[in-house]
């Protein structure tokens, strides 16, 4: 029986880890590598007041279905939470005001109800209703977020509603991220409607605006999301190796040679990198110089997750909804605080139980928008605006009982104007070297669910590749001892 091909994972984040578990179930044999001390990327967890916290992503979209089939797969189907009730808000002109209803990604089709939240002044209400009247904006190719919106319906609902939006997926600024990426339901209406407010109108009614008409929105799993990446690479066992950096890929008559970077190499069939774009730049400069030339031109934006316990006496009244988003213009440092106690009811079951006679609750504070500079300030700087804006926006007045602090530097890749095409560059150079693939958030989407769908497709695509070359034989004497990864 053929031997079956080996597959060299770089990477091993959400996409890494599931790029792995797809080619094993393919029947590849799979050897991931990450350079941290553990797996699973800026999925990660660990203890507030004594119950696991996630400290990066908390939640996946639960209307894609990748990732809730990936949780039934690994049978984790019994911890899945969805958020509980209340809206979340944004933080504008000096007080907390509602997200208008009917809106998607911040656009609103609603008039009226954008003009019942208070988010904008009546000027900038009466600006975006401008939208309606107007002649169509004809969009040609790929332009910025900010430009198309703002045209449409004037700089307030931009800064105040799509760019907090958009900050929270991608640390970004509207005036340079890419419509055609970042909003790909808003992109059709944007060339096919002249009026884009109703068009997401008649987007939302036809699906049902409400979370209830097609499910909740959101799903989280019971102990963290990062729940996920720690069974995958349960799953995995020993074929995650931590603290292992690859330092440079080789191409052999047949296959490829990974050489890292505490002087050892494994020999195997295929490489699939699951790492940032600027690692996959450079161990891509000698053999697809095309394709590192487009991941170098990828930017990334880092940000900082501040995580308080505090006793719910800390503050007047009690909280209440999932949290706040807050525009660039209000003068704050955080850019969204997360109630976190009122969002996942299973947190405050096991907040209590972990801390009886305890009234406890959790806030997630996010800090960073890109370019900003807000992450140049020290841990004690961070902690402390943070403290201050809770302050100012909702009356905190003791201070926490616990804080953990958690910095995502240079975390996520920014989806700039034209961002479709270069990764279609990309692709096509990899894709041109046998036995080499891309995967990751700096390709198919930022969100979870994308991560999971674009290591899906890359895995079989890398698969199907190798079946139909039979690598079945690999160069050099020091194939079977290479493959283990012994010094050559």
């Amino acid at each position: 029986m053929p031997e079956a091909p080996h597959v060299v994972v770089v990477g091993g984040g959400v996409s890494g880890l599931t790029a792995a578990h797809r080619l094993a179930g393919l029947g590849t044999a799979v050897t991931v590598l990450e350079a941290a001390g553990t797996p699973g990327g800026k999925l990660h967890a660990s203890a507030v007041a004594g119950v696991p916290v996630d400290a990066g992503a908390e939640s996946v979209l639960a209307r894609r279905p990748e990732a809730l089939e990936l949780f039934a797969e690994l049978g984790l189907s019994d911890r899945i939470v969805h958020p509980g009730r209340g809206a979340a808000a944004v933080y504008s002109r000096g007080r907390i005001r509602p997200l208008p209803k009917g809106q998607l990604m911040g656009v609103p089709g609603s008039l009226r109800e954008l003009a019942r939240s208070g988010v904008l002044t009546w000027t900038g209400t009466l600006r975006a209703g401008l939208d309606l009247v107007w002649p169509r904006t004809p969009v040609r190719g790929d332009v910025p977020v900010g430009a198309y919106v703002g045209v449409r319906m004037g700089p307030q609902v931009v800064d105040r509603l799509v760019e907090p939006l958009l900050g929270g997926v991608y640390a970004g600024r509207a005036d340079r991220l890419s419509l055609d990426s970042t909003l790909p339901q808003i992109a059709p209406m944007a060339r096919r409607d002249r009026s884009l407010m109703r068009a997401v109108h008649t987007s939302l009614r036809g699906r049902g605006s409400a979370p209830t008409a097609a499910g909740p929105v959101f799903a989280s799993l019971r102990g963290g999301v990062a729940t996920l990446t720690s069974t995958l690479a349960e799953r995995l066992g020993g074929n995650v190796r931590t603290g292992t950096r690859a330092r440079s890929l080789e191409r052999l008559p047949r296959g490829w040679r990974v050489r890292l970077d505490d002087g050892g190499a494994l020999d195997c069939d295929g490489v699939l990198l699951a790492c940032p774009a600027p690692e996959a730049a450079r161990l891509l400069a000698d053999h697809a110089p095309a394709a590192a030339e487009g991941l170098r031109g990828v930017e990334y934006a880092g940000m900082a997750l501040v995580t308080f316990a505090f006793p719910a006496s800390a503050f007047p009244e009690p909280l209440t909804g999932t949290g706040f988003l807050v525009p660039a213009g209000e003068g704050l440092t955080i850019k969204a605080a997360t109630y976190s106690t009122n969002k996942w009811p299973w947190l405050a079951e096991e907040l209590a139980d972990a801390n009886p006679g305890d009234d406890l609750v959790v806030v997630r504070c996010s800090i960073g928008r890109a370019g900003d500079g807000s992450l140049e300030r020290s841990d004690e700087e961070l902690v402390s605006a943070a403290l201050a804006d809770l302050a100012t926006v909702t009356g905190r007045n003791a201070p926490p009982v616990q804080t953990r602090l958690t910095r995502w530097n240079a975390g996520l890749p920014q989806y700039a104007v034209g961002h479709a095409d270069r990764v279609e560059r990309v692709r096509s150079a990899v894709h041109g070297l046998p036995g080499l693939g891309v995967c990751g958030a700096a390709y198919g989407g930022v969100g979870i669910p994308a991560c999971i769908a674009d290591a899906g497709r890359e895995a079989a695509h890398l698969a199907g590749t190798l079946r139909t070359h039979s690598h079945t034989h690999r160069g050099g004497d020091a194939d079977g001892p290479n493959r283990q990864g012994v010094n050559p």
